[in-house]
């Protein structure tokens, strides 16, 4: 069950970070260095039915910071999406300005928390800021060979997917300005486990598909982050680049294909996967 959400004031970003089995993972002192300057951001963190003591450490800083730490205890393992979603939904009801969701290994630093809010600030046509990894000059993109080229190729066939083209789909870095629209996007649980990020995306457009000067950089934000860097113990394996090609195929079916915005209401989740969620 979901803790009590923070009594004083308001909190203007509310950060989701999903959590499954991460007891030996959870960098504890970071978030603690960072929770403490910036009062305006929450943390709930959602644990996905974990094995190990995930719960526990979880709980742990939630009593040490309980006006900017909740926790959300799923009991059963529903897989990442699924426990992304939730969590958002929790953040909702908690009426902030912003929503973001992030991955609980910090490859990307909290700070650029702070870097993709000021883009929703001075972007006001932007809904959905997402970081992007790029190898530029001057920033500190550490990504394995394999798995940079296998991403590469990836958000290639997210962008046929989708119709616009991105360049990094799944960094584990995104900031969404609550809107009606962001209601609608999750209040419905995905179709993919593990690849929800393209479904968000698909689910987005969709809802803004016959606007006046359509296109997706219109409300949708790259930014590349300044840092990112490659988390040992990845439980990325080679089956999950087949799962998500079928997840691709999937959302393509549904989201592209005479795409609308009633599409996006009547999304069901696929078959129920074997495979245990990243």
């Amino acid at each position: 069950m979901p803790q009590p959400a923070p009594t004083s004031g308001q909190s203007e970003i509310v950060v989701v970070v999903p959590c499954y089995n991460e007891a030996t993972r959870l960098e504890l002192r970071t978030f603690v260095e960072f929770i403490g300057p910036h009062p305006n951001v929450t943390f709930i963190f959602v644990d996905d039915g974990s094995t190990d003591d995930t719960p526990l450490v979880m709980e742990r800083l939630r009593q040490q910071h309980s006006r900017q730490v909740c926790t959300l205890l799923l009991g059963t393992n529903v897989g990442k999406a699924e426990a992304v979603r939730r969590g958002m939904c929790n953040a909702l009801r908690r009426r902030p300005a912003m929503i973001a969701y992030w991955d609980a290994d910090l490859a990307t630093p909290l700070e650029s928390i702070l870097t993709l809010a000021e883009v929703l600030r001075t972007r006001s046509n932007v809904e959905l800021v997402m970081g992007s990894r790029v190898a530029l000059l001057g920033r500190e993109i550490r990504r394995s060979g394999v798995r940079h080229f296998a991403g590469r190729v990836f958000a290639t066939l997210a962008s046929l997917v989708l119709g616009v083209p991105v360049y990094d789909t799944q960094c584990g870095a995104k900031l969404f300005r609550v809107t009606p629209t962001f209601a609608e996007i999750i209040s419905r649980p995905f179709r993919s486990r593990w690849i929800f990020d393209v479904e968000i995306l698909a689910r987005l457009l969709a809802a803004h598909q016959g606007e006046k000067d359509f296109t997706g950089g219109h409300f949708i934000y790259e930014h590349p982050v300044e840092k990112w860097c490659d988390v040992q113990n990845s439980r990325l394996k080679s089956i999950d680049f087949a799962v998500a090609a079928i997840d691709l195929l999937a959302i393509y079916r549904e989201y592209r294909r005479g795409s609308s915005t009633s599409q996006v209401a009547s999304a069901q989740p696929l078959r129920k996967q074997t495979r245990r969620a990243a």
